[in-house]
């Protein structure tokens, strides 16, 4: 906290710690939320970019989803841990887990494995973005769909497009990130 010049005390602003995501956040298999090799799985990918256009390869990403039954409180134990030293033991590979966390690699790439999300109305993916000079995260969703959505009917056509993910050959999807600039990506506020 700060005081100001009349005596009121003020937040203290937020600093941004990165580009330390690549450090302490990721955990093996991170980005494998369903169990490998499980025939529904679809693969959510593709670019994190800075206001320039560029990849920003030092980002995080978490993704919430329901399960394709609509069900949100995914596998106990999934991020299991040692409970002797605390270290990652890993996920049990046959659980569907509800959450993924990915860090992008040198060409600002990243890429989920994961089950088509059961959630009433559109599916989306909720995505949260930890990136250098970000003094907070973002979040934002990744619709798998397009067509009527009280989020993206609010929205003017140019901005919906940012939220839809590209659907692609073999169960995937398309969805790039662009942190600011023309086509930037439609960030939510939460309380």
């Amino acid at each position: 906290m700060t005081e100001n010049t009349t005596g009121h005390v003020l937040p203290t602003p937020s600093q941004t710690v990165g580009p330390f995501y690549g450090y302490a956040l990721p955990f093996p298999e991170g980005e494998q939320v369903a169990p490998k090799g499980h025939p529904d799985q679809i693969t959510l990918h593709g670019y994190v970019l800075d206001g320039e256009g560029k990849p920003i390869p030092d980002a995080v990403l978490e993704f919430w989803q329901a399960a394709p039954d609509g069900s949100l409180k995914g596998a106990p134990g999934s991020l299991r841990r040692n409970p002797v030293t605390g270290g990652y033991l890993g996920r049990n590979g046959t659980d569907f887990t509800g959450f993924g966390r990915v860090a992008t690699d040198a060409d600002g790439h990243y890429a989920l494995y994961t089950l088509p999300p059961g959630n009433s109305g559109l599916p989306y993916i909720s995505v949260c973005v930890f990136a250098r000079g970000l003094l907070h995260h973002l979040y934002t969703r990744a619709y798998l769909a397009d067509g009527a959505d009280p989020l993206l009917d609010s929205l003017p056509d140019g901005r919906r497009a940012t939220l839809v993910a590209q659907p692609g050959e073999r169960r995937t999807y398309r969805f790039d990130i662009r942190l600011q600039g023309e086509g930037e990506t439609v960030f939510l506020e939460f309380p």
